[in-house]
């Protein structure tokens, strides 16, 4: 049995024919998520992943090619591996059912099957379906389609070797009644409850022979015949332990923490596996959990749609942390989700760059400017209640991390972190620290807004490090913290009470820049082509333009038919930042309720970026788009002066923004 210490997580093998695509990497970086956060915790951790490179349509594949089955298998398996290492997982092995010590493993458990009289062989007659390699009933099969993948399928009468799967479906349905998160969510439980209370089981053909299939792993009691597929896939979970692992480690590792796979394959490893280890004597494993499937904007995935989500396109585009953190916020982990392109772009731009990056940028940009640079100690509270709060919401984290870790609520995780993250701006915000530094008396107050803010980046940094982890370490080398993520985080990074030193910052690049949607595709802001535009002046009562004002010589008329034109509209600012090289431009980040956008504007001799973020303010919304020192603006700001900003036009009462202004 293995130790209370020990955590071994799976996912299943995948078929080395496949493409991999985002359902791949869901389950993957899924189980990578969860390695991460419990070696962090100080568990030791196996995590297994690997290839199913046998069966029928490897080998029917490799003839069409005319190669050698292996040779197609080890022609397809670095796609895999390469876009393992695309997704930064830190999966410990990497199996493939072609390796020599995986094959003798299964004949060996097929050998001691077959000598405790619990596989026979006989005459059988059924329909086959290719694609699924798996024999179904008359009352399966409708319109001579394959049930499951809609297939057609063919008529088959063969012997066989079978596995008395059957005896053991009371066994199997007393340990799940015994065990609530043997197999999750509750819903999948209840399906495979459903399944085995309503019908009777029946044995499991486990054998092909080699005049119809030689690729596959030969029967040690008959050579003539190879054996079913997924008794040598399912295999792999405790073949590794044997032989991908320092030592042998079945006794370290062994039962199987959680074992990670699709909704689809969930009856081969509740009932199937689990009627396997049953025979073999072998204890089962902890948790089977069955997650749900992803649609492309509301369709199912299929290659003849052409809506595969390529995972490697998706890093590419938008970064590697960024993709990960879709995966899991979308939808809760168990549930089927929807991916669209907008989605994503809408996630990382909201909670990302508007959300974990702005804050770092806000709290760096003060402490260099408030601090030199330095973090400092605490003074007197500035708000106490909001202080307090903060306090409370990252004291109760890791705690509420660690339940969510252990029932696999991923997006709960998620919501959670990013509360603190809300709570910090909404501190920021009614903090004023821009104010406090003005007056030598706040200095005390100053120094606890940008402690109390460094203190929560901390935390928030090792609490994002499994769904992101390089944007965990860029954020506490800012910080000015080295954490080696690769071994077990101190206790101390946890407490919220725990001294944080003062720490030098080093400020860096924004953890995630804005993506701006083309019709091509998306594209970082900051890594758009620019060209150089001259920047613009104001002049009062102009609006300050995001793009060069024509200087009229006289004021023009126009009718109210040309300012109906014009489209005005109350924005909230979200986040602010200085343009590079200019003294007079800011970048905005601005909300209009339904979308977000970008405006550049010359006020910044005027107001302090950190000034803005909240303000209500109005803008032109229908403005063309244009670049002021290669950065793009999409609207423009109002404001009021003659040759100098005076003020900016905003809004005094609450009012959503998007609201028209008339």
């Amino acid at each position: 049995m293995s130790s209370p210490n020990t955590f071994y997580i799976t996912t299943p093998i995948y078929y080395v024919n496949d493409v991999p695509h985002i359902g791949h990497a869901y389950t993957t970086v899924a189980a990578d998520v969860l390695a991460r956060y419990w070696r962090l915790r100080g568990r030791d951790v196996f995590f297994l992943t690997g290839l199913d490179e046998h069966g029928q349509k490897v080998q029917q594949a490799a003839a069409k090619a005319g190669i050698d089955p292996q040779v197609h298998c080890d022609t397809l398996a670095p796609q895999f591996a390469r876009l393992w290492k695309k997704l930064n997982l830190s999966n410990n092995a990497f199996i493939r059912t072609t390796e020599a010590p995986h094959k003798s493993v299964v004949q060996r458990y097929l050998q001691r099957l077959y000598d405790a009289n619990l596989i026979y062989k006989a005459d059988y007659t059924g329909w086959y379906c290719t694609f699924d390699e798996r024999f179904w009933t008359e009352k399966d099969v409708a319109d001579g389609l394959c049930p499951d993948c809609k297939r057609p399928v063919e008529r088959l009468s063969e012997h066989n070797y079978f596995f008395k799967m059957g005896q053991y479906q009371d066994r199997l349905i007393d340990h799940i009644k015994k065990h609530d998160t043997f197999i999750r969510p509750e819903s999948r439980r209840n399906e495979v409850l459903g399944f085995l209370q309503t019908q009777k089981l029946g044995d499991l053909s486990i054998s092909r022979p080699k005049s119809r299939l030689s690729w596959g792993i030969e029967l040690p009691f008959e050579t003539h015949f190879v054996t079913y597929v997924w008794f040598d896939a399912l295999v792999n979970y405790i073949s590794a332990l044997e032989y991908k692992t320092d030592r042998p480690s079945m006794d370290r590792y062994w039962p199987a923490s959680v074992h990670l796979v699709g909704k689809d394959i969930l009856t081969t490893h509740a009932v199937y596996w689990s009627t396997m280890l049953l025979a073999l004597n072998l204890p089962l494993p902890e948790t089977i959990f069955a997650h749900g499937w992803w649609t492309v904007d509301g369709e199912k995935m299929s290659k003849s749609r052409g809506n595969v989500v390529d995972p490697n396109h998706m890093v590419d585009a938008f970064g590697v942390d960024a993709f990960r953190y879709f995966l899991f916020r979308e939808v809760p982990f168990g549930q089927d989700g929807d991916f669209s392109q907008s989605a994503m772009i809408a996630a990382v731009n909201s909670d990302l760059a508007n959300g974990i990056g702005n804050l770092l940028s806000r709290t760096l940009t003060m402490i260099e400017r408030f601090a030199n640079g330095t973090i400092p100690a605490n003074g007197d509270p500035a708000l106490p209640d909001l202080e307090q709060k903060i306090a409370a919401a990252a004291a109760q984290l890791p705690a509420v991390l660690e339940r969510g870790y252990r029932t696999l609520a991923f997006r709960d995780n998620l919501q959670a972190i990013w509360e603190l993250i809300a709570l910090c701006d909404e501190y920021i915000d009614k903090a004023a620290p821009w104010k406090l530094a003005k007056s030598p008396d706040d200095a005390p107050r100053l120094r606890t807004v940008l402690h109390t803010t460094a203190r929560a980046l901390r935390l928030l940094a090792v609490s994002i490090y499994p769904f992101m982890p390089d944007t965990a370490r860029q954020l506490t080398h800012q910080l000015g913290y080295e954490f080696d993520f690769a071994r077990t985080i101190p206790e101390s990074a946890y407490l919220w009470d725990a001294a944080i030193g003062s720490q030098t910052i080093t400020k860096g690049h924004p953890l995630f820049p804005r993506i701006e949607s083309k019709p091509q595709g998306a594209t970082p802001v900051s890594e758009s082509p620019t060209t150089p535009q001259p920047t613009p002046t104001a002049s009062a009562p102009t609006p300050l333009a995001s793009s060069p004002v024509p200087q009229a010589s006289a004021p023009t008329q126009i009718t109210i038919d040309e300012f109906q034109k014009i489209q005005l509209k109350t924005a909230k600012v979200l986040s602010a930042e200085r343009v590079p090289k200019s003294e007079k431009l800011l970048k905005l980040q601005v909300s209009l309720g339904s979308e977000q956008r970008q405006i550049v504007a010359g006020i910044g001799k005027k107001y302090e970026p950190e000034a803005l973020i909240g303000k209500t303010i109005v803008i032109v919304a229908n403005l063309k788009p244009a670049k002021l020192m290669g950065i793009e603006s999409q609207g423009m700001v109002l404001a009021a002066g003659d040759s100098e900003v005076r003020g900016l036009a905003t809004i005094l009462e609450e009012v959503d923004p998007g609201t028209k202004v008339k």
